[in-house]
């Protein structure tokens, strides 16, 4: 077993970069992970990674050596999926990641009621509005809203969810609501986009009579936290494309208001996807029937007010 936790830290410190990352991941101190790597390097007869100042770059012997040990955690963590499947009693750790947003409002709270259901199974919740790299970072499953592209993925839907353009009846006072999509380019009206690293849409799709156009809106500042757009919006600063269910409460006490409603942004996929795997694992499994219930019932309380 200890040749099989340092394979496992070794694995997490090649996709994360660093042993402190792989480390607080692992649950184990930098010390620890720095230990189990060099017992596996000495065993080996190698050096496995080059170190820098910031980065772990696995050599040449490293390279090479993570491929074999992916296979054989893999085939591990698929075996004992089997046996959880046969005996009825999942066990072991879930990689989960969602948007700051959706995570903090749907997932996270979610969470320790998925325990209490199951004791046996931990989950490790990050969240970020970056697009997270669930192959290389070792995630079991991301909950995304957005286009689903990445084919070596398998999704599940979870529901189609409306967008909306909203802006405080503030800005709309003083720059005039629009009253056609191309007034948000025309008239240069501050268009509050979500950007990040990696990210692919920089246009507003918005729902027209002469079918589904592209708007390349602009503004004066952006953000990679959806929730700081909401707020950056809600005193005044400008126009935001939203999900319904993240801004309802504000259009409700009139805090937002809907703008452009009969060309509405094209709706949003709100899905989960996770690796492709022999065995799809019955934890990971109960984790999405759990949660896409949960996110159902909880989007379509908040759209009725409740």
């Amino acid at each position: 077993m200890a040749y099989l936790d340092n394979i496992a830290v070794f694995v997490r410190v090649v996709e994360l970069g660093n042993l402190s990352a792989a480390g607080r991941d692992m649950r184990i101190s930098p010390a620890v992970a720095s230990n189990r790597i060099k017992e596996l390097e000495k065993h080996l007869g190698v050096r496995l990674f080059n170190r820098t100042t910031r980065q772990l770059m696995p050599t040449e012997h490293g390279t090479v050596f993570y491929t074999g040990a992916k296979q054989v955690l893999d085939a591990i963590t698929e075996a004992e999926a089997a046996v959880a499947a046969l005996s009825g009693q999942p066990r072991g750790t879930i990689r989960v990641t969602a948007p700051l947003g959706l995570g903090r409002r749907l997932i996270a709270s979610g969470i320790p009621d998925f325990h209490d259901k199951y004791p046996d199974i931990e989950v490790r919740l990050r969240l970020s509005d970056h697009n997270v790299d669930i192959m290389k970072e070792g995630i079991d499953v991301a909950f995304r809203l957005g286009i689903i592209e990445d084919s070596s993925l398998r999704m599940r839907g979870i529901m189609e969810c409306e967008r909306v353009l909203v802006a405080a009846p503030k800005y709309l006072e003083a720059r005039g609501e629009p009253a056609e999509p191309q007034e948000l380019v025309g008239k240069k009206h501050d268009c509050l986009m979500l950007r990040y690293a990696g990210a692919r849409e920089f246009v507003w799709t918005l729902q027209t009579p002469g079918g589904v156009q592209k708007f390349e809106v602009h503004g004066p500042y952006d953000t990679d936290d959806g929730d700081v757009l909401t707020g950056w919006a809600l005193s005044g600063r400008g126009i935001i494309n939203k999900p319904r269910f993240e801004v309802e409460p504000f259009i409700r006490d009139r805090r937002l208001k809907v703008i452009l409603a009969k060309t509405p942004p094209t709706p949003v996929q709100f899905a989960a996807v996770y690796p492709h795997k022999k065995l799809q694992d019955p934890k990971v499994r109960l984790l999405l029937d759990f949660m896409a219930e949960r996110c159902q019932r909880l989007i379509k309380d908040i759209l009725a007010g409740k």
